[in-house]
C-alpha cells in the first residue's frame, strides 16, 4: 500500500522531525500542515492522503478536535490516525482512544518507534 501522510503540528521543527523520520522509513509522499483547520482542509482538497500524523497542543483546532471531526466525516471515518505528543499522562490517552486515535507515539520519539506504531496500525486496517 502505498502511503501519502499529513503530518500535522504547529511547529516547523517538529514537522521536519517527523518529516524525516518518515524519509528514514522510505516513505517519501507527504504533505504538511501547521493546525487542525488547515489539516482538514488540505484531507478535503487531496484525496490520495491516507494515514494522518498530528500533534496534540495546536492553535485553532487541537490535534484531538482534527481528530474528532475526521471520524464524524463519513469519507475519513476509516482514515488512520497517529497523534504525536508530549502528553503522555493515561487520561489524555485515554481521550485520544475515545476520539478513535489509532495509535499514540509520546515525544521525544525514535524513527524506530514511529516505525513500530505505523506497522501496528497498518497491520489493524
Amino acid at each position: 500500500m502505498d502511503l501519502k501522510f499529513l503530518v500535522v503540528d504547529d511547529s516547523v521543527t517538529m514537522r521536519r522531525i517527523v518529516v524525516n523520520s518518515l524519509k528514514n522509513l522510505g516513505y517519501n509522499d507527504y504533505v504538511e500542515a501547521g493546525d487542525g483547520e488547515e489539516a482538514f482542509a488540505k484531507l478535503q482538497e487531496d484525496s490520495s492522503i491516507n494515514f494522518v500524523i498530528t500533534d496534540w497542543n495546536m492553535p485553532n483546532m487541537s490535534g484531538l478536535e482534527l481528530s474528532k471531526k475526521i471520524r464524524s466525516t463519513p469519507e475519513f471515518e476509516n482514515l488512520p490516525i497517529m497523534m504525536v505528543t508530549t502528553r503522555g499522562v493515561k487520561e489524555d490517552i485515554v481521550d485520544a482512544l475515545k476520539a478513535k486515535v489509532n495509535n499514540y507515539v509520546v515525544k521525544p520519539f525514535t524513527p524506530q518507534i514511529l516505525k513500530q506504531k505505523i506497522d501496528q496500525i497498518l497491520n489493524n486496517l
